[in-house]
């Protein structure tokens, strides 16, 4: 078995690592992973073959082991893992961990948006924020940056214990706490105490420094002997923020300390986009990013991936926010989208996913949301919302909406897509 002092130096002599055969490129190490359907050992010849110059493999036999690029270990998700870590702590980069129920990927860009102003840095592209994905994105960081932003997803207990344990956070946040996973998680206690295995660990590092949101009650009463940079639309948080409105984009105003004030306007939708902001000025000032710099950072940052999109058609208005969906997030969504001061308001809502037990009682809750508000018009996508006692009009997935829009062409409308990633929401875009 190899070592991982010597798989690292193999690294070291790569150009880069990837875990799949469709993006091998001219000298990279390829780790063959396992999953449920699938044994990556199966591909590592042909990733040699593709010009890998290194295969990490846990299965003897499908390696050539007269051949210096196999690299057996025992565990190759393990190897990874450890890799990453041995590389994190090579490098010495001041990293930044980041988590929560909602808005921690919003938030991550924000923040790397702003620390960009001062800093070489690198985050977590797109949503490579589990066990997987943050060694991957450890390991490419380059000894050229100074700082990184790693964004970590949990959907069982352990599973930020796990990540922080790789990535070994010198900071850390986590952006709010709610209901989503309840499947894995069991209960929003459940949720709590996995989102805090992040300051559990950092209570163990010498800074034990977290940024945190006081205006949210879940996280100020765990956050008990953490050295706190606070931020909130509380008066004398080291960040405080005001919303100012949100007509579409949000626009706010925030200071730090007693100093005076400034307004950013953003490119964001939804009104519950300001901790996610005034969190994002809290890291950036507290490493001394410009205050003028932190402002403009925050009006240029244009969402992607749909998350909190405004996308103009030539038929409508879409407010695209159809990566994922839960209970606080919806009600977020439509609370938002009804202070949105437009005409024509359509709602196109796909299920929440991975709710367990509380399925059937969080998309009725929505529902009754939507009795409350004057919407032009709601399409609700999925069986969960299918089972619920309403008086909307619903489909089976987004395939039969698509059908239903190749015949009705909704016009001059302002529209809210919602949904988890899995119902396909953002596939309908092109047609409205």
């Amino acid at each position: 078995m190899n070592s991982i002092e010597y798989i690292y130096s193999c690294f070291k002599q790569s150009t880069g690592i990837t875990t799949d055969t469709r993006q091998c490129r001219e000298g990279m190490m390829f780790v063959a992973l396992r999953g449920e359907n699938f044994d990556g050992n199966s591909y590592a010849k042909n990733a040699l073959e593709q010009g890998c110059r290194y295969a990490v493999v846990d299965n003897a036999a499908y390696a050539d082991l007269t051949d210096e690029r196999y690299l057996l270990v025992e565990d190759s998700l393990r190897a990874l893992q450890q890799l990453a870590r041995h590389h994190r702590r090579t490098l010495g980069i001041t990293i930044v961990g980041i988590t929560g129920t909602n808005g921690k990927t919003t938030t991550k860009e924000l923040i790397a948006a702003v620390l960009s102003r001062k800093f070489h840095i690198h985050y977590t592209q797109g949503n490579l924020n589990n066990h997987i994905g943050v060694p991957l994105t450890l390991l490419q960081l380059t000894a050229e940056h100074e700082m990184a932003v790693v964004e970590m997803g949990a959907s069982h207990p352990g599973d930020i214990k796990e990540l922080v344990e790789i990535a070994e956070p010198d900071y850390g946040l986590i952006t709010n706490v709610g209901m989503a996973h309840l499947q894995g998680f069991g209960s929003l206690e459940g949720v709590i105490r996995t989102k805090g295995e992040m300051y559990d660990y950092l209570r163990t590092t010498p800074r034990h420094t977290i940024f945190l949101n006081v205006d949210n009650q879940h996280l100020s009463a765990i956050a008990e002997g953490l050295e706190i940079v606070a931020y909130g639309q509380t008066e004398g948080s080291d960040i405080c923020g005001k919303f100012i409105d949100c007509a579409p984009y949000l626009r706010f105003r925030w200071r730090k300390h007693e100093s005076e004030w400034h307004e950013v306007t953003t490119q964001l939708i939804g009104s519950y986009n300001i901790d996610n902001a005034l969190c994002a000025v809290t890291v950036g000032t507290y490493f001394g990013v410009n205050e003028e710099e932190v402002s403009k950072a925050l009006a240029d940052y244009t969402p992607t991936n749909n998350r909190s999109q405004l996308t103009k058609t030539e038929r409508n208005t879409l407010v695209v926010d159809a990566y994922n969906a839960n209970p606080t997030s919806m009600r977020a969504a439509i609370d938002n989208f009804a202070l949105m001061e437009v005409p024509h308001k359509m709602l196109i809502l796909g299920d929440m996913k991975e709710l367990g037990d509380a399925t059937a009682a969080a998309h009725q809750e929505v529902v009754d949301l939507l009795d409350t508000h004057n919407f032009c018009e709601v399409w609700l996508v999925g069986s969960a919302f299918a089972a619920t006692r309403h008086t909307q009009r619903t489909f089976a997935d987004a395939e039969e909406v698509k059908a239903v829009l190749n015949a009705e062409r909704p016009e001059h409308r302002t529209i809210l897509i919602k949904g988890s990633n899995s119902m396909k929401l953002g596939s309908l875009v092109g047609l409205l």
